[in-house]
Parts: structure tokens; C-alpha cells; sequence
């Protein structure tokens, strides 16, 4: 498993419309691209407009296919609203979330 880790710089203003393009973006990737495997969400307490989401993905090369030019057609509303600073991916080695 591959997890993606983006960091966003949202202005609070524009934080709750993010967040709902955020969500209808993240649902509609995991639903119609293969490989994508869903997201969350988290909101700085400390810095206002910070934003990390984090995606996981069945594969590197999954996300790959999915990134291409860095700047995916899905993402591109988000970007409108907030500044993506950064997008790591990340090898997940084990999660005992529950």
C-alpha cells in the first residue's frame, strides 16, 4: 500500500468550500480511478490554514497514472482555493488504525 501525503495552505475563509470540493473530489477519485483507495483529512490547531490530506492507493504506480502531470483535472478545484504546497508518497509499512 502507498500513502500520499498533500499539504495544503487553505485560507480559513475558504477552508469549509475546500473541504466540501475535498470531499465529492476524494469520493469521485475513489469510486472511477483504479488503485485509489480512499483519504482523509486533517486541520492544523496551531496553524489556521494548514491542511494535510492523506490518500492511500493500492500501488505506487496506480498513483503514478493518476499524478502524471501533477496537476490531476479532479484536483483542480481545490487549487482554487487553496495552495497545495507539497504531494509525498509514502510507503506504508504497517496501520494498526482501527
Amino acid at each position: 500500500m502507498v500513502r500520499v501525503v498533500y499539504r495544503w495552505q487553505v485560507p480559513p475563509e475558504n477552508f469549509e468550500e475546500f473541504k466540501t470540493i475535498w470531499t465529492n473530489t476524494t469520493n469521485h477519485i475513489h469510486e472511477t480511478v483504479e488503485g485509489a483507495l480512499g483519504s482523509f483529512m486533517l486541520k492544523s490547531f496551531e496553524n489556521k490554514d494548514e491542511v494535510i490530506t492523506i490518500a492511500k492507493w493500492g500501488s505506487l504506480e496506480s498513483w503514478k497514472d493518476f499524478w502524471g502531470n501533477e496537476n490531476p483535472e479532479q484536483m483542480q478545484k481545490m487549487r482554487t482555493l487553496g495552495k497545495r504546497l507539497s504531494a509525498d508518497a509514502y510507503e506504508e509499512i504497517e496501520d494498526y488504525t482501527r
